[in-house]
């Protein structure tokens, strides 16, 4: 064991001892509770070991949240957006004043390499100045002119909002819902997921160190059918904000049915990568690799299929083998690790099904496919995988695996990789390596995805739309879209007293 592992090791058992010592309970309108329900065990993918209990919140918890939220909302709606700007602007200091700490918990809470979980933080608070930043001028709208009328459009918060996160990236995730919902002028209620729900308590304690009044900022934890049901079927919430998986966003489409509640659902993918002969080799390889392989392949965006086309695939493949074979599998605290363990067995458990499912669809396992608990104990350890030899009908190819796990598709036209491509269920991102311009723009076009990089990996850009089509979800988050989901529009019709009035009944 390396000094650096030895010495991180040390420093997150200090951040995890008052979660292993005190049960984590709920935020709910400026205090700490536990809540009127039973507590769950929370345990790191590492080794299982345990790392605290949990309250689960009952119906009764999440309806005093919801009414914490809905009784908040109408000041939080008036304070000025200029100072809804300072509050959220403190936020983000008290954020970066614990960046280590979110780091460290969040490796050892939900198993993502320290190197990744480093910037958590400073995304985070980047992600609530540049709203913050916006919040002066949320609600103004257009000037719309006729001849004889002037219109002009207004924006109004929407009121409670709940924002369900999932257990990938669960500290940035929740910045990136709660941050624009806050600068609109809504108040929140937050559900983190129950699988890694430690940094979501540090979140709300940041909230309260910034000066959130009591009621804007509320967290209840605990489980989709209990917790998230109720959440998503209360009066008083105006809309739901769920980043997770279809089967979930199905769920909360039918529970949100009867209050006709506004949804953003940002779901599943199986997001192609499509690496032309002519593509820039280097730079598409590091891509390939860093896209799937980076935060253990639990990311919605990962270029989970491969698309090669013909001329270049011996080449690549062969290169690309040797790079995932060479991927640094260990402990997430360890700097030098690529890869840590997978968030929970039930999904170990998950991952791991594919290897067999690949050999009985009929794909060749080119690099790993086994799991690495013989050689490094209890923990959800795989090897990093790729399968080759696969065609686009395989559920190798068709299910979202969600793990460090790589499939593989010959295609010789462009024709063929468009067809390819949009043989899929999903359509969140998608990732097009070419030196061709025209190309790259007519494949824009055809590719159905939400997102599209060209000749990049996944490049964030806060003002930009980000969500999916088909199966991927519904909705944008991003600059203005994500005032557009949290607010209200409203058009005023001014007459200018010049045109004629309708008569009737004279």
């Amino acid at each position: 064991m390396s000094t650096q592992l030895q010495e991180n090791i040390g420093k997150a058992e200090g951040y995890l001892a008052r979660f292993k010592d005190n049960t984590l309970g709920h935020y709910i309108n400026g205090e700490w509770t536990l809540g009127s329900g039973e507590t769950f065990d929370n345990t790191t993918p590492f080794d299982q070991s345990f790392l605290g209990k949990v309250a689960a919140a009952t119906e009764d918890d999440v309806n005093a949240a919801c009414e914490a939220a809905q009784a908040a909302a109408a000041g939080w709606a008036a304070t000025p957006g200029a100072e809804r700007r300072k509050i959220l602007h403190r936020l983000g200091d008290e954020l970066e004043k614990r960046a280590e700490e979110i780091a460290m918990v969040e490796s050892m809470d939900c198993g993502q390499a320290l190197r990744f979980m480093r910037q958590a933080a400073v995304r985070g608070a980047a992600n609530f100045r540049f709203f913050a930043d916006q919040a002066p001028e949320a609600r103004n709208g257009l000037s719309l002119h006729q001849a004889e009328h002037t219109n002009f459009t207004v924006r109004s918060p929407l009121g409670p909002v709940a924002v369900i996160t999932p257990w990938n990236t669960p500290f940035m995730l929740s910045t990136w819902k709660i941050a624009p919902a806050l600068a609109a002028g809504c108040t929140v209620v937050h559900k983190p997921a129950e699988l890694s729900p430690l940094t979501a308590s540090i979140l709300a304690e940041c909230a309260e160190a910034a000066g959130l009044p009591k009621g804007v900022w509320n967290m209840v934890n605990g489980f989709g059918t209990v917790a998230g049901k109720a959440l998503t079927q209360h009066p008083a919430i105006k809309a739901v904000a769920l980043v997770g998986d279809s089967a979930t966003g199905k769920l909360i489409q039918a529970q949100t049915a009867q209050t006709l509640k506004r949804l953003h659902l940002e779901l599943g993918g199986k997001n192609p990568v499509i690496v032309f002969d002519d593509a820039d080799f280097d730079r598409a390889l590091d891509a390939v690799v860093f896209m799937i392989y980076s935060l253990n392949g639990q990311r919605c965006t990962s270029s989970s299929r491969l698309l090669i086309q013909s001329g270049i695939k011996d080449k690549f493949l062969t290169a690309l083998k040797a790079r995932v074979a060479n991927i640094k599998v260990g402990h997430p605290l360890d700097p030098e690790t690529e890869v840590g363990p997978l968030v929970h067995t039930g999904h170990y458990d998950k991952v791991t099904s594919y290897f067999e499912i690949a050999k009985q669809d009929g794909a060749t396992i080119a690099v790993g496919g086994k799991s690495l608990r013989d050689e490094m104990g209890p923990g959800n350890f795989v090897t990093p995988t790729l399968f080759v030899d696969a065609k686009n009908d395989m559920r190798i190819a068709q299910e979202e695996i969600f793990g460090p796990v790589l499939t593989a598709i010959e295609f010789d036209t462009e024709e063929d990789a468009i067809k390819l491509a949009n043989e899929t269920v999903y359509g969140l991102a998608g990732y097009i390596w070419t030196s061709n311009t025209g190309r790259a723009m007519r494949m824009a076009h055809a590719v159905e995805a939400g997102m599209l990089w060209v000749n990049s990996e996944n490049n964030r850009n806060l003002p930009s739309p980000f969500g999916g089509v088909k199966m991927s979800g519904i909705g944008r988050d991003g600059g203005d879209w994500s005032f557009d989901f949290y607010m209200e529009t409203k058009n005023v019709c001014i007459a200018h007293d010049t045109h004629k009035v309708p008569v009737l009944g004279r």
